[in-house]
């Protein structure tokens, strides 16, 4: 049984590894640089504070749970994020081979798994359940911040899969226990 997991382990590290080499030495547009870093700028939070403030304003009677739900689904998002980087200990593409272009400090040691396309994809979820007329405009969002890790040279591929779908799991899970 472990070697079918180890042998699944190398396989994973070796096409993201090549992704990685691919994208550290791709130069994209400047439109594309600009808005890469624009997105992971947005995923530090203050995008998600200034959405916050505009529900807490304009959501309507459901605001209060809308919040609520994002909160706890970033907060989970984040305690589990946190532990699971102390874990996994892994090393980071941009400390393993030098970017092109990016010139952007981590904001941690670690790289799995993506704490920026947790947060973003818990937010996006959990707030379209309640309102789903955004569902594009958040979706886009989280979308962005994903792919401006792994473009940026912050995140492996793998890092970014597993935090969109841990994120867009503790945003579901969340929106239902405060329904």
């Amino acid at each position: 049984m472990a070697a079918p997991v180890l042998h699944l382990q190398e396989w994973i590290v070796t096409r993201d590894h090549r992704v990685m080499r691919r994208v550290n030495r791709w130069t994209p547009p400047r439109w594309l640089r600009l808005w890469m870093m624009a997105a992971t700028r947005g995923g530090d939070g203050w995008l998600w504070y200034a959405m916050a403030i505009v529900i807490a304003v304009v959501g309507g009677p459901e605001r209060f749970h809308a919040l609520g739900a994002a909160f706890i689904a970033v907060s989970t998002g984040i305690a589990l994020f946190i532990q699971m980087k102390r874990t996994c200990k892994r090393r980071r593409p941009c400390h393993i081979e030098p970017h092109c272009w990016a010139t952007l400090l981590p904001p941690d040691q670690f790289s799995f798994p993506s704490g920026h396309t947790i947060t973003a994809f818990a937010v996006a979820t959990s707030l379209s359940m309640y309102y789903p007329e955004m569902i594009a405009g958040l979706f886009f969002c989280a979308l962005s911040v994903a792919a401006s890790r792994i473009i940026l040279g912050m995140h492996f591929l793998t890092d970014v899969i597993v935090g969109a779908a841990m994120g867009g799991l503790l945003g579901y899970v969340a929106a239902q226990l405060m329904l």
